[in-house]
């Protein structure tokens, strides 16, 4: 039978909207969860494919925004820890707002990802679709920019399972799993919230805030406060759009 398109794809046609509390709820919680979790050392062990996946979100923002200011995305390395490092170059005529940017991209991927993943799963056909979109995506890159050999291992690891779940498995599993990965994407913004309110990144250099507040004036603390509080914001509409009943 059918399912209405106006509900996430795992929500059944029985009394949808106490369906759709349940998966709400679950997910939030899930969030919440995975949130606390990450504070702790043991938490990377358990959430370590959500946190290789966060990381490639995070490097393919600070790639893809240098190749939509005109710039060039060299290489994607990413590690066994769960760091990663983009190598791009961008036009110096772009100015001090060039390099702001591209900094905010990393920080603000994930959640821009995890939010249009969210609000994939409102209809069969996009959930479906999303997954196959991002499990080719993450098969792309590793042939275009991946250069590390933990990279090239786990990346197009990932890219394999969620293909195999946007191919072969149920539309109401498919629509959960794009939404369990959207929250996870939202939420590994507080993975790296030390990070956000970090003024270097060890031998890598300035952190990303720190180079937002190089090139974008503002201290390095503002623009962690403010892209914490963007992903939260971004976590919790796109689930009351994907949850909204006509």
């Amino acid at each position: 039978m059918r399912q209405p398109k106006d509900f996430p794809p795992f929500l059944s046609q029985e009394a949808p909207s106490e369906v759709e509390r349940m998966g709400l709820t679950w997910l939030v919680g899930a969030a919440i969860a995975t949130a606390i979790l990450w504070q702790f050392p043991g938490g990377d062990y358990i959430l370590y494919p959500f946190t290789i996946l966060a990381t490639w979100f995070h490097e393919m923002g600070h790639g893809l925004m240098a190749l939509m200011l005109g710039g060039n995305f060299q290489k994607l390395q990413i590690f066994s820890n769960g760091s990663g490092v983009a190598s791009y170059s961008i036009s110096s005529a772009l100015g001090p707002i060039g390099p702001g940017l591209v900094a905010a991209a990393g920080p603000m991927g994930p959640p821009i990802a995890g939010a249009a993943l969210i609000l994939a799963s409102r209809h069969f056909k996009t959930a479906s679709l999303s997954l196959k979109i991002l499990g080719g995506f993450l098969l792309f890159s590793t042939l275009v920019w991946v250069r590390s050999w933990f990279g090239l291992i786990a990346i197009p690891v990932l890219g394999l399972i969620i293909l195999g779940v946007g191919l072969k498995t149920p539309p109401w599993v498919q629509g959960f799993t794009i939404q369990f990965l959207g929250v996870q994407a939202c939420v590994s913004t507080y993975h790296q919230l030390n990070y956000l309110f970090s003024y270097t990144a060890g031998p890598l250099g300035l952190s990303d805030t720190a180079q937002m507040q190089r090139y974008l004036l503002l201290p390095y603390w503002f623009w962690g406060g403010l892209m914490a509080v963007a992903s939260l914001v971004i976590l919790v509409r796109s689930l009351q759009v994907a949850y909204r009943s006509q």
